[in-house]
């Protein structure tokens, strides 16, 4: 089921992630300033933070298999109406729509990792799960940077032709629960956990959802990983939708031909490693304490996300180091905050817990976009500022981790 999960989200950010690749392709066409393209960015983040909300409280009660197989076929054909706008306007209307369909799958995937996996493994299978988000994260660039030469829109096109068939097969193969399949759940016989025997003992088996919304709106801890996991996927989202920008503008084939296009696989390579290695760390060396990974990686991707900033385009070889660090650093504290969801709040509450979570990452990262847009608009298309505000919600966010602690 682990696997099963990961190969459905390994296509997921087909449907979300190559719109920055999509940028210097609408700007040519029509002419908008990055600053209105960075507002369509924010449509679909913020209608995800919405989505992801409603979503995750709907796959504790209802199951997360039908709910990340929907999320995926619908994903698919918003994308192929984006690639057909001819204005701003239903640029980021199908954008945003898309946005809310693309909430359908992380919380609900989530929720199926928790019923089969018990809370001594889940930094390690929530590493791996992340992982497949950061390997699709590759996927995605690696397919925007092959279509692109056929043009903007069909970027919207073929790569979310994979996802369709990822969220059929998942349907086919997932199950909600190790008792569909005649086994037992792994919580059912495990000794109390003293740092979870609060949340769990108190949870009743049919909470309701208001139950379940005021259990995680009331503890403190959770609000702070909250907040801090929205700086950092400021941080991520910055990186993945303007770093193609960055290498990618105009002057590209003069600062690193054909290479330049290449060095931004550097980042989601980076990411996808980062979110394996930080799971694999908290569980095996610091007895599932999230925190000092999480405020050790993000202050150091702020420092290298100054040197980003600092040095030039044309320096290939340094660049990819750095981006490919910005990468492991800045995504590393990912899959230890999903793991804090059930760490936190219980295992009933898992998903519940990382639909609220989610939705105030992506609320954080809506912020962000036209944010950089507009200063890099500002700044007479100083594209390196983003590495700027990179670093400063790193910084932020891994100041206010060692809050978690339990």
């Amino acid at each position: 089921m682990l696997l099963a999960t990961m190969f459905c989200y390994l296509f997921y950010y087909t449907g979300r992630q190559t719109f920055g690749f999509a940028i210097p392709g609408i700007q040519a066409e029509y002419g908008w300033t990055k600053e209105q393209l960075g507002w369509c960015s924010t449509a679909l983040l913020w209608a995800y933070a919405i989505g992801q909300a409603i979503n995750g409280n709907l796959a504790d009660k209802l199951g997360g298999r039908r709910m990340m197989s929907l999320g995926a076929i619908l994903s698919c054909g918003f994308n192929w109406l984006t690639s057909f706008s001819t204005s701003l306007f239903q640029l980021g209307g199908f954008w945003a729509v898309n946005g809310y369909a693309q909430s359908l799958g992380w919380a609900p995937g989530g929720r199926v990792i928790t019923n089969w996996w018990s809370r001594f493994e889940r930094g390690k299978v929530f590493g791996l799960y992340v992982c497949a988000a950061g390997l699709s994260s590759v996927l995605s660039f690696a397919l925007a940077l092959w279509i692109e030469e056929f043009g903007w829109r069909w970027i919207f096109r073929l790569p979310v032709l994979l996802l369709l068939a990822a969220g059929v097969i998942y349907y086919l193969v997932a199950r909600d629960h190790p008792r569909d399949l005649g086994f037992e759940s792994p919580e059912e016989d495990e000794p109390e956990d003293n740092a979870v025997q609060e949340q769990e003992t108190d949870v009743s088996a049919d909470e309701d959802s208001i139950g379940r919304y005021l259990a995680v709106l009331r503890n403190w801890r959770f609000q702070i990983a909250s907040i801090s996991i929205g700086f950092q996927n400021s941080a991520r989202y910055g990186l993945l939708v303007w770093v193609p920008v960055h290498f990618l503008g105009k002057e590209w084939k003069q600062t690193g031909g054909v290479y330049a296009k290449w060095i931004v696989l550097a980042l989601p390579i980076g990411m996808a490693l980062g979110a394996l290695a930080s799971g694999w760390i908290s569980d095996r060396f610091l007895n599932r304490r999230r925190w000092p990974v999480i405020s050790g990686s993000m202050l150091l991707a702020a420092a290298v996300s100054i040197g980003m900033y600092w040095i030039p385009k044309d320096q290939i070889f340094l660049a990819i180091v750095l981006l490919f660090l910005a990468g492991f650093l800045v995504y590393a504290p990912q899959s230890l905050f999903w793991a804090l969801c059930p760490d936190l709040m219980g295992y009933r509450r898992a998903a519940t817990a990382t639909g609220v979570m989610n939705c105030v990452a992506y609320i954080f990262a809506g912020l962000g976009e036209p944010l950089i847009g507009w200063l890099i608009d500002k700044s007479q298309n100083d594209t390196g500022l983003v590495f700027v505000i990179v670093a400063v919600a790193c910084l932020a966010g891994g100041v206010l981790a060692p809050l978690i602690r339990r």
